[in-house]
């Protein structure tokens, strides 16, 4: 057993948790109802939020049994992450991030009320090249334990970081913040692929994840509902 294996009450067929980047509310209802039992967690992210109809889509989910994560990384002047969190805290969602720097957290949790705040760490779809382009003088392991720290100091409830920094983030700071791992990658990532520091489904959960979301591996098979259903074996098989 690894070391870095999450120790927190969860059921493990709640740790898995499907993206559904889709087109629009109509589509996701769909895809949702193909799943079935099979899945009992989703994110709904920008793509929704912009296509309309996101927050009664967010309802259906909660009305179904399901719990959501509202993934739109708030990033604004603190006061209005404070109110756009309070508006949120009671519209039964899990989670719902912030980008990670530590006046926008120190507002986010200030309102949250059950709502779990999550901080962005650093996104799974940039990489070394991708940060000295954006003037951080830093490796990404540094950036993602700095934020991760500033996260627990804050209040916040957990992170999201990609699976290849999870094991430093539980060395240093053990198993007090939620880690939740995007950009997982069942088999060998394509080169066309937007994620660029990816991990498999067990490597996620023995590096320190808590939660795992996967999109197109599953939104994007042959059958859907079969795909998840390989990765829930998967789960129960590393928290056996």
């Amino acid at each position: 057993m690894s070391e870095f294996l999450s120790d927190k009450p969860i059921p493990p067929r709640d740790r898995l948790i499907v993206a559904l980047d889709v087109a629009d509310a109509a589509a996701a209802r769909a895809l949702v109802t193909e799943l079935g039992d099979a899945v009992s967690f989703y994110k709904i992210g920008l793509e929704l939020f912009m296509a309309g109809g996101y927050f009664e889509l967010l309802q259906w989910l909660t009305a179904q049994g399901k719990k959501v994560f509202v993934d739109l990384k708030f990033f604004d002047v603190p006061e209005t992450v404070r109110s756009a969190v309070r508006a949120l805290a009671g519209s039964g969602a899990t989670f719902a991030t912030v980008h990670g720097n530590q006046a926008i957290m120190e507002a986010a949790v200030r309102d949250k009320g059950d709502l779990k705040i999550l901080a962005v760490t650093v996104l799974t779809s940039l990489d070394r090249g991708d940060l000295d382009d954006l003037g951080f003088a830093c490796d990404v392991d540094k950036l993602v334990l700095s934020r991760a720290r500033r996260a627990l100091e804050t209040g916040v409830d957990g992170i999201v970081s990609s699976g290849l920094e999870a094991p430093m983030i539980r060395r240093e700071l053990g198993q007090r913040l939620l880690v939740v791992t995007p950009g997982i990658r069942p088999v060998e990532n394509k080169p066309a692929d937007d994620q660029k520091r990816t991990v498999d489904v067990a490597q996620a959960f023995s590096n320190g994840a808590d939660y795992i979301v996967v999109g197109r591996p599953i939104r994007q098979a042959a059958d859907p509902r079969q795909a998840a259903e390989a990765v829930q074996a998967t789960i129960a098989g590393v928290f056996r």
